[in-house]
């Protein structure tokens, strides 16, 4: 019989990729254009543009993973600064938290997602 954690497996995997993906890709970005990326994300949401729309729907995205992050955690001070970090530095910090809730729940996703409520 398959335990939770060997079918969280695919799911791990993706979360892993993103986060090394994503932090190999920030990098790049970086040495390229620098680290002034809010200066950007902003004149990209107010561009009026697809680039402005998907910036502007990527941080609603951000923002629910925020409030959801400490919902879960019943806005404990921690939760409050772990999702300050998760808004601003997006699957870099939350995909590593993910990983960190499937272990701690035992590859269970209603725990994962609900906690204990």
């Amino acid at each position: 019989m398959e335990t939770p954690k060997n079918k969280q497996l695919g799911l791990r995997a993706i979360l892993i990729l993103q986060t090394l993906g994503l932090l190999f890709y920030t990098y790049l970005a970086m040495q390229n254009d620098g680290g002034n990326f809010f200066a950007k994300a902003i004149a990209f949401s107010t561009s009026l543009e697809w680039q402005g729309q998907f910036t502007l729907d990527f941080g609603c995205y951000l923002l629910l993973s925020e409030l959801w992050i400490m919902w879960r955690n019943r806005y404990s001070l921690t939760s409050i600064v772990l999702s300050i970090a998760a808004m601003i530095l997006g699957i870099i910090v939350f995909a590593p938290y993910l990983l960190y809730l499937l272990s701690q729940e035992s590859g269970d996703l209603k725990r994962l997602l609900v906690g204990d409520r």
